[in-house]
């Protein structure tokens, strides 16, 4: 029993830690702390049991046994009330994310060391993280109180899922801390991110503005120079930015925000050199070189892209974004070779089919189909999860060569492996459309609308088609309003609207629509229409301004030909 007891008194010795435990070790042997030499040990008085309780504790975290360790402690924490058992309660709790454990033994913990600020603060964390928010904030004053640092950011920031009233209630209370506190900068911020939240932007920004200068910190600099992008103020976040690294010369969030902000701004040479200090800041930052990479790709300084993507390919990070870029760079360059190399490395990842949509369009470009089918037949049978996705890049690469009996038979190809996916039977649609073979178009379009009532896509193919190639106007109108009510703004929507109400016989309705559609996007088949449906109204001057823009934009357009040809007597203006 001597033996239990001094091994006890050695385990259990009041204090508190300051941090919290980066490994089980840690958690589980309080003999490591750094006690100063001339603090009095002071040891706790407990019974037979919990001193037996606690020592087999002790041991089973020695065994990794956690689980009755915890057990143990939390109990022991309840019986006694003891402040340096439940620390220790609270730091095993939290090493091993038992949330609920760690709120019990960390309220034993504050209410048993008054005087810990370190106590009153974890206690205010933990109600916070569960959702308790006025009782966190009576902890954190106590740590206003006591001159200790506050995280009343981290309490603003753990109320982003709650409901209004309890934003309401919050900020209520930090008002009332403000009353008393006014110059506390974290109160000030944490105010600020609950009126965010609260989607009073203007409010947390005026704010944070009447902060000084000098205390202002680096979360409110950061939060104000959102808020001023989400005010449409942009522009003003770059000189605040500016200001806040010069009082925080290496503070990484601080000039990564202020880089990205460049970015924004198209300011990429001054960009690249923010991104190059924050490399020789954190060297092993992996992530900071890729971003630089991108920049350079974005500022068209290819060869130095080059560089920092063969460095992320030597270190064995962000291998297939890199290779995919590398891709990218050598391509600009010129490089199709090296480019295909790079490629080919991509595997699966969000890069891996842009991958083979750019290697696709470096074969066609050399004029050779047959290397692009035999590319991606290989990548279908390595990689038969993209292989519809890989079957409809080749279609499309067949058609645009205009090598219609090719993709035809591909598309039936495709279909016999995947008889009822809707994207394929949209391409074969597409393509029917093409042949002239309207049956075929309709019959999978309604096979897609039995499945899919609501898509717009599908309804205004069927639309429009209905209109162009039959004398099903009304039906046509029916489709097309459907699939309007659904993608109100949709252009393309807007332009079948138009073209159906001028098959109908209304050239002032169809008008609103056209110019609707023209105005979101100017594309030649649009313009056509729009042109058509001017002229026949006598705006005669205004359609031949709009086939002139269209012209200029795509001269060799077959439907604004056709156009010009069937209603002015010339293919061209």
């Amino acid at each position: 029993m001597k033996r239990l007891l001094a091994l006890a008194a050695t385990l259990l010795i009041v204090g508190c830690q300051t941090t919290p435990p980066e490994s089980a070790g840690n958690a589980l042997d309080s003999s490591e702390q750094d006690v100063p030499a001339s603090a009095p040990i002071t040891y706790g008085a407990f019974t037979q049991d919990s001193l037996y309780a606690l020592l087999v504790a002790e041991l089973a975290g020695q065994r990794n046994r956690f689980d009755i360790a915890l057990d143990n402690y939390v109990r022991q924490a309840r019986i006694t009330q003891d402040a340096g058992v439940a620390e220790r309660s609270f730091r095993i709790a939290e090493y091993m994310g038992a949330a609920q454990p760690a709120l019990d033994s960390v309220l034993i913990w504050a209410r048993n060391a008054p005087d810990s600020l370190e106590a009153q603060r974890a206690a205010a964390i933990q109600l916070a993280r569960a959702g308790h928010y006025e009782e966190s904030l009576e902890f954190m004053e106590k740590v206003l109180r006591g001159q200790g640092d506050t995280h009343f950011d981290f309490l603003a920031l753990s109320a982003v899922e709650s409901d209004p009233d309890t934003r309401a209630g919050l900020l209520q209370s930090f008002d009332r801390l403000l009353g008393k506190y006014p110059q506390n900068p974290q109160l000030v911020f944490g105010k600020a991110v609950l009126l965010q939240q609260d989607e009073r932007p203007a409010e947390a920004l005026a704010l944070l503005e009447k902060q000084p200068t000098a205390q202002q910190q680096v979360p409110s600099i950061l939060l104000r120079a959102r808020l001023l992008q989400l005010l449409e103020r942009g522009d003003e976040a770059l000189p605040l930015l500016e200001s806040g690294l010069r009082r925080n010369p290496d503070d990484k969030r601080l000039r990564l925000t202020y880089a990205r902000a460049l970015v924004e701004h198209n300011q990429l040479e001054k960009a690249i050199g923010e991104f190059a200090t924050l490399i020789q800041q954190y060297p092993d930052d992996n992530d900071l070189r890729f971003s630089m990479a991108l920049v350079c790709l974005e500022a068209q300084a290819w060869q130095e892209a080059i560089v920092y993507l063969e460095e992320l390919i030597g270190r064995g990070s962000h291998l297939d974004a890199a290779y995919f870029n590398l891709g990218r760079a050598y391509q600009e360059l010129g490089e199709t070779q090296l480019a295909l190399q790079a490629y080919e490395q991509v595997g699966p990842s969000n890069e891996y089919l842009p991958a083979k949509l750019f290697q696709s369009q470096i074969l066609l470009a050399a004029n050779d189909p047959r290397a692009v089918s035999r590319m991606l037949s290989s990548a279908r049978m390595e990689q038969p999860d993209y292989a519809i996705q890989l079957y409809l890049i080749e279609i499309e690469a067949l058609a645009d060569l205009r090598q219609g009996d090719a993709s035809w038979q591909l598309i039936q190809q495709a279909l016999e492996e995947y008889p009822e996916d809707l994207s394929l039977l949209y391409t074969r649609a597409m393509l029917a459309d093409r042949r002239g073979q309207t049956q075929q178009l309709e019959a999978d379009l309604r096979f897609i609308l039995e499945r899919e009532p609501d898509n717009a896509m599908a309804l205004n193919a069927l639309g429009y088609t209905l209109a162009e190639r039959t004398d099903r106007h009304a039906e046509a109108l029916a489709l097309i309003e459907q699939a309007h009510r659904l993608n109100p703004d949709d252009p393309a929507i807007l332009d079948s609207l138009g073209w159906v109400h001028f098959k109908l016989g209304n050239p002032a309705k169809a008008e609103g629509y056209l110019r609707q559609a023209y105005a979101r996007f100017p594309d030649h088949e649009v313009a056509a229409h729009f042109g058509e449906v001017l002229w026949s109204q006598g705006k005669h001057q205004e359609a031949r301004k709009v086939w002139a823009e269209a012209l200029n934009e795509q001269p060799d357009s077959p439907i604004l030909k056709e156009t010009l040809q069937r209603l002015t007597g010339k293919g061209a203006l």
